[in-house]
This record gives structure tokens, C-alpha cells and sequence, in this order.
């Protein structure tokens, strides 16, 4: 398995001064730079493939999991049975095209896919629903909405969490070009932290740890992600049993609206002291 780095050399040009045109010349040196790994890892369930994605190799054994949570099909521990790893030939079967690696994916008995929830194309690191088949097949919630009603978030405590979630990205401090995920207390502890190229990779990442770990519903947590807050990382915060999903930018209209029929409390461009308040804000007290 790669790294969660590549090492590239590039061409790095220094404009002198104020880089306004008639000024000195500029400086051009080759030096060595590190960018985030980007690969395709399968996930294959009882022997049939599921889907193809772009993520950053490392906690790809979390990151099947936290899919599979995200995507309705398993929800305790109990419902795996086994979830390993290989390169499409040793798990023993073969419909693999050699791409990437494989997660191969066991399920304990009874346990099922939906027919819905398999993925007809590869999905990129930038989109978490690629490859469903119909508008149908994108909500995957349940009928009742989140039960985690008394959990409360003060303020203050939230405006800290994005220094808390860059200060350990250690991954983005060499490369600049990871997502984040960071599963925090109510009290702004950090529980997990997880990077991606893609932000619904991180995600999943996230809460395949704490599925594996018997810690789903992750009850009284604050979700947050280092990008915009889409439908997709809402379902997946919802399903996960997160009361509050937190996004230093901006969130999108139907994340909003599935935010309000699930009852999450939904913050966005949470930066520096202020933040927005979307949805259920009776979990922030003002």
C-alpha cells in the first residue's frame, strides 16, 4: 500500500518585491514537494463489488466501515463479519480490474445490500453520492430523526474547534491538501481526527473508528469538517447518530433542508468568532 504522501519535484518561482512587472528578476530553483496521495480502493461486500473511490490510502479498513454506516447497510459492530484488505487477487475472486487495492467486506448473517446503495461508476475523491442510480437511492435515512435532543453546544466552546482540528492535521501541515474530520466532545476535547482528499472519505473515516470501537451513536459529539457541509456529510453525520455537524464554510441548500427533516443542528462558516446557525439551534445557546 502507497503512502499517505508523494514526493514530486517542482519548479518553485519567487517573485521579488511586491512582484510588480519591471522589478528585479525572479528566482527559480527545483526542489522537492510533497502532495497527498490519491488512489482508488474498492470496496467489495460478500464477494460483489460496491464501489470504486478516490481517497488517500491509510484507515481503509475505517473508512469501508464508516461507508457502509453512511449508506445504511451495517449499524453495530455485530453486523460485520470481517473486513480485510488485499489487491484483488488474494481475497479470491475475480472481478477485480487491478486497480488500487480492495476492501473486501464479510457481513454478518441476514445482513444486506440494497440494491440501491451499489455504485455504477467510480466515485471521485470530490463527490460522495457518484454512481447512484436514481434521486431515490440518495436518502437512505431512516424514519426518525435524531433522538439526541437535550445534547447542548456552547458557542464558545465551537468557535475554538477549527484550530483545535488544524493544529493536528499532520498530513495537510506537509502537503496543504487534505480534508479533515474531527469528532470532538461537547466540551471541545478531540475524540478522532481523520484526513482524505475528499471530505466524505474523512468522514467515513471517522465513523468507521468509532463503529469499530462500539462507540456508535456518537451521542453528545460535535462533527467537523474542514470544507463545506453537503447533503451527503449531513446523511452520513445523521446515520452516525451526531447531533451537530460543524462546517467552516458554507453548507448547501438540500443539506439544510435534510438537516431540519432529521432534526441535526446544522453550523456553518464556523470562523473565528462568529458562525451561522442552520438548523436546530436550540443545541447552541446564544
Amino acid at each position: 500500500m502507497s503512502g499517505r504522501t508523494a514526493r514530486r519535484r517542482v519548479l518553485k518561482i519567487t517573485l521579488p518585491g511586491d512582484g510588480q512587472p519591471g522589478a528585479a528578476a525572479s528566482r527559480a530553483d527545483f526542489r522537492a514537494d510533497f502532495l497527498a496521495a490519491e488512489e482508488p480502493l474498492g470496496i467489495r461486500v460478500n464477494g460483489a463489488a460496491l464501489t470504486m473511490t478516490m481517497r488517500t490510502p491509510g484507515d481503509d479498513v475505517e473508512l469501508a466501515a464508516g461507508f457502509l454506516v453512511g449508506e445504511a447497510v451495517i449499524r453495530t459492530p455485530a453486523d460485520l463479519a470481517e473486513i480485510r484488505l488485499c489487491d484483488g487477487t488474494s481475497c479470491g475472486h475475480g472481478d477485480h480490474d487491478g486497480m488500487g487495492n480492495i476492501a473486501d467486506v464479510t457481513l454478518a448473517a441476514g445482513v444486506t445490500v440494497a440494491a440501491g446503495a451499489r455504485r455504477s461508476f467510480l466515485t471521485t475523491s470530490a463527490c460522495g453520492v457518484c454512481g447512484k442510480a436514481s434521486i431515490a437511492d440518495i436518502c437512505v435515512l431512516p424514519a426518525a430523526a435524531l433522538a439526541d435532543d437535550l445534547a447542548s453546544f456552547a458557542p464558545a466552546v465551537l468557535a475554538c474547534l477549527p484550530g483545535r482540528l488544524r493544529e493536528a492535521q499532520r498530513v495537510f501541515s506537509r502537503t496543504g491538501g487534505l480534508h479533515a474530520a474531527g469528532l470532538f466532545t461537547s466540551g471541545g476535547d478531540l475524540i478522532a481526527i481523520r484526513e482524505d482528499v475528499g471530505r466524505h472519505n474523512a468522514v467515513d473515516k471517522v465513523v468507521g473508528w468509532a463503529l469499530l470501537n462500539g462507540r456508535l451513536p456518537l451521542a453528545g459529539c460535535v462533527l467537523l469538517v474542514s470544507g463545506r457541509a453537503s447533503f451527503e456529510l449531513v446523511q452520513k453525520a445523521v446515520l452516525a447518530g451526531i447531533p451537530l455537524l460543524a462546517a467552516v464554510s458554507a453548507p448547501s441548500s438540500l443539506a439544510v433542508d435534510l438537516a431540519t427533516e432529521a432534526g441535526l443542528t446544522l453550523v456553518g462558516f464556523l470562523r473565528g468568532p462568529s458562525m451561522n446557525v442552520y438548523t436546530a439551534a436550540h443545541r447552541v445557546p446564544a
